[in-house]
C-alpha cells in the first residue's frame, strides 16, 4: 500500500507595532530562529526604517536581520494575511495598529526602546537589549504554551 503524506499547515505569525523599526523587527528575528518551520513576518501602521540599535543588538546573538526593512500589512502577501495564526502586537505607550482577521489576537505590551533618541549609545543599546530579552522570553513562553 502507498505511503500518503500528511502536509501539515505552517503556522504564521505577523507581529505589529508602529514603526516596524525595533520591537516587531526584533520578534521577528528571533521567532524566525525559534520557529523555524513557521511562516513569521512583522509590519507596522506608519512604518519607518530599521532601526541599527535593533540591528547591532540581534547580532549579539547571532541572528542577522540587517536584510529586514520596515514595512506596512501593504507589502504582504494576501496569502499571508489570509491564512494567518497569530497576530502578535507589541505596542506599549501608543496604539497598536489592529488587523481584521480570524488569527488569534496576542498583545504584548513592550515600551519602544527606541522612543527616546537622544541617548548616548551604550543607554540606546541597554534599552534595546531589555526590548530583546523581554521579547525573547514572551516567545520562549509562547513556544512551550504551544508545546512545539
Amino acid at each position: 500500500m502507498p505511503r500518503v503524506l500528511v502536509r501539515t499547515k505552517t503556522m504564521k505569525i505577523l507581529f505589529m507595532c508602529v514603526a516596524n523599526s525595533a520591537r516587531s523587527q526584533l520578534a521577528e528575528g528571533l521567532a524566525r530562529k525559534l520557529f523555524p518551520d513557521a511562516e513569521i513576518q512583522s509590519a507596522g501602521s506608519q512604518p519607518g526604517k530599521l532601526n541599527p540599535y535593533a540591528v547591532a543588538v540581534m547580532n549579539e546573538l547571532g541572528i542577522d536581520i540587517s536584510s529586514h526593512y520596515s514595512k506596512s500589512l501593504d507589502d504582504l502577501s494576501t496569502e499571508f494575511i489570509q491564512n494567518l495564526d497569530y497576530v502578535i502586537t507589541l505596542c506599549a505607550e501608543e496604539v497598536c495598529p489592529t488587523l481584521v482577521s480570524k488569527a488569534k489576537k496576542i498583545h504584548w505590551p513592550h515600551p519602544d526602546p527606541a522612543s527616546k533618541t537622544e541617548l548616548p549609545e551604550s543607554e540606546a543599546l541597554q534599552r534595546f537589549r531589555v526590548a530583546r530579552d523581554a521579547i525573547q522570553q514572551k516567545l520562549k513562553t509562547f513556544k512551550s504554551e504551544l508545546a512545539l
